[in-house]
């Protein structure tokens, strides 16, 4: 079982930056690969960026690709999402979720994440 807890959000004016953290408990937190989601009001879940168990791959959605960077500590058990550049199009609530597995098909996948926080609001006034 892990649960899952982010903190960071806020409000940010258009083209500043914001730092998501996302803390794990349990002790298997460097097994998981871990995925930041976000959701807009009336708008489906989206898949912002994911990175592997150890941190050595990455895979962020086109639209992020750039602005945004994920990255874990396992010594921490803890990953982070660094926005930059923000954008009003950009609010939603982020949240993070872990899966087992690291497969291309899987990993913009929010159906095979097991595990989810319960999201943080950004917001980016324009």
């Amino acid at each position: 079982q892990v649960q899952l807890v982010e903190s960071g959000g806020g409000l940010v004016q258009a083209g500043g930056s914001l730092r998501l953290s996302c803390a794990a408990s349990g002790r298997t937190f460097n097994t998981y690969t871990m995925g930041w989601f976000r959701q807009a009001p009336g708008k489906e879940r989206e898949f912002v960026a994911a990175i592997n168990y150890s941190g050595g791959r990455v895979y962020y959605a086109d639209s992020m690709k750039g602005r945004f960077t994920i990255s874990r500590d396992n010594a921490k058990s803890t990953v982070y999402l660094q926005m930059n550049s923000l954008k009003p199009e950009d609010t939603a609530v982020y949240t993070c979720a872990a899966q087992h597995s690291w497969a291309d098909s899987w990993i913009p996948d929010s159906s095979r994440y097991v595990y989810w926080g319960q999201g943080t609001q950004v917001t980016v006034s324009s």
